[in-house]
């Protein structure tokens, strides 16, 4: 059996050193107090409290990040630590695994927490009509059982050793058993923060939570509030005029703006996240693997990093899988710009030339809609004239996205691999944007199975370079560049020194592990 245990990781020597690296501020660093305001990107007047439906930061933050609390939690520093669950184990095969959960812990309701809530909080994202992006996670559980009233058994289809990093997916909050409805219609978790007010695509205020189970570890504010701000120019003024304390995505294009004013600092941080334009491989002709990659062969990824990014980040090869993943093919040849190429992969798919539609919205990433126009002008040469279809923001989650059959889209990319690929191309995901299955690639779907089961390290290398190789060169996104986080904030604003890069925002866990000095 397999067991990894929280509390024996902070009674060893060395837990002073990795507590202050794994996100956590030390006690002698951080101080209570403070109201945070922050403008955030990435809120829609839809939101609500259904973790099924979280896809942009805004929510990731006020939900796991404030809220809510999900079994296990990614660390800063990429490690995996309990959350609600304290420790758990794993048959030699990984296919049954048990969690232990922490007692005493309380909803903001006052409900106690147990196994009651796990399995039915999990439930959720496999009820009938559900279109959770968790889906494919919690359908991969053939049996929850509750064995203790803080213990639960997960048994899978098949071994995955990444099993617990999966429990610590955004979407998966924890929500009491027999009041689900009610928690999400007020937000009800068991969150260092609860709610005080809350406006679909507006705001958010939260105040701290007294006797947490968390209280010196974490949670150094005593009020939270979030603005949502959409718009990249309104965000970058509401921190130089003082109106909130911290921002996120800033722009590019103005920085230096922030750095000539004193009151302010840039906080970067290279991690997985990546900027995409996916395809609907279902939808002609995008069907045509010589169209995909007439495509491919027609941007000029350095272009963007340039011009977009302007160096923020780094030049991607057309797969999700990027610098802070254990298994990236880093020496993998590097698809270059070239229209002669696309030219000739057009004429492998019958055609002289090709006219498609691409929706882009800067909803969708800072400087989206100039991408677009530097892919338009790029993929002229190579025969393909793309019209740039300008989309506005509020609500392209919900009307372009997954809808449009090109379109800009980001991915905060994941901590493993096949938490990545599972999400965006596994047949049948609900949230696999380019529609990615057997009919494109068996031998890729065959390879996510195996890779998943697969304990030894070695082998699980080579299935994922294959897998990351399949879509370089077929797939159905195309994943120009790594952007690196870059957000601001006011000097007053204290983070670790060790900052996560899974999410924006310290893996959007801001609210509990920055402080004010």
């Amino acid at each position: 059996m397999t067991r990894i245990s929280r509390r024996g990781l902070l009674t060893t020597g060395a837990a002073a050193g990795v507590l202050a690296a794994s996100g956590l501020p030390l006690r002698a660093q951080a101080k209570r107090g403070g109201r945070l305001r922050v403008g955030l990107a990435g809120a829609n007047s839809s939101d609500s409290w259904d973790g099924r439906t979280h896809s942009d930061t805004f929510m990731i933050s006020a939900g796991q990040g404030a809220v809510f609390d999900t079994l296990t939690e990614n660390a800063a520093d990429g490690s995996l630590r309990g959350e609600l669950a304290t420790d758990w184990e794993a048959s030699p095969d990984a296919k049954t695994w048990t969690f232990n959960l922490r007692q005493g812990v309380t909803f903001h309701n006052g409900k106690s927490f147990g196994a009651d809530d796990v399995i039915e909080s999990l439930q959720l994202h496999v009820a009938e009509g559900s279109k959770s992006a968790a889906q494919p996670i919690v359908s991969s559980i053939t049996e929850m059982k509750k064995t203790g009233d803080h213990q639960v058994q997960f048994t899978l289809a098949e071994g995955n050793a990444d099993f617990p990093y999966l429990m610590s997916d955004y979407h998966l909050l924890m929500y009491p058993a027999g009041q689900i409805e009610e928690a999400i219609a007020n937000g009800i978790g068991t969150g260092m923060y609860k709610v005080q007010s809350f406006e679909p695509g507006v705001r958010f205020v939260g105040t701290r939570v007294d006797s947490h189970y968390k209280d010196g570890e974490a949670g150094w504010f005593d009020e939270l509030e979030f603005i949502a701000i959409n718009d990249t120019t309104a965000r970058m003024n509401a921190l130089m005029t003082n109106q909130v304390d911290a921002i996120n995505r800033i722009d590019f294009k103005t920085e230096s703006l922030l750095k000539a004013n004193p009151q302010i600092r840039i906080q970067e941080v290279t991690g997985n996240q990546h900027y995409t334009f996916p395809m609907l491989t279902n939808v002609a002709p995008f069907n045509d693997v010589n169209v995909r990659r007439a495509l491919k062969y027609g941007i000029n990824r350095q272009e963007l990093v340039d011009k977009i990014l302007l160096g923020h980040g780094q030049v991607a090869n057309d797969t999700p899988i990027g610098p802070a993943n254990q298994y990236y093919f880093e020496n993998m040849e590097q698809l270059a710009y070239d229209p002669d190429q696309a030219k000739y992969h057009l004429k492998q798919a019958g055609l002289d030339s090709l006219d498609i539609d691409l929706s882009a919205s800067n909803a969708a990433f800072a400087g989206a809609v100039d991408a677009a126009q530097l892919f338009q002008a790029s993929a002229k040469a190579g025969g393909i004239n793309i019209n740039v279809v300008q989309e506005p923001a509020d609500g392209y989650w919900s009307n372009v996205w997954l809808k449009k059959p090109f379109c800009a889209s980001y991915w905060s990319g994941r901590a493993t691999e096949d938490w990545m690929f599972s999400s965006a191309y596994e047949a049948g995901a609900p949230w696999n944007d380019s529609q990615w299955d057997a009919d494109d690639s068996a031998r890729f779907q065959n390879l996510l199975i195996e890779a998943r089961a697969e304990l030894d390290s070695d082998k699980r290398r080579e299935m994922y370079h294959e897998m990351q190789q399949i879509l370089r060169d077929d797939g159905g996104v195309l994943v120009p560049m790594f952007a690196n986080f870059v957000e601001a904030m006011n000097t007053k604003v204290q983070t670790p020194d060790v900052i996560g890069n899974l999410w924006q925002m310290d893996n959007s866990r801001f609210a509990e592990r920055w402080w004010m000095s």
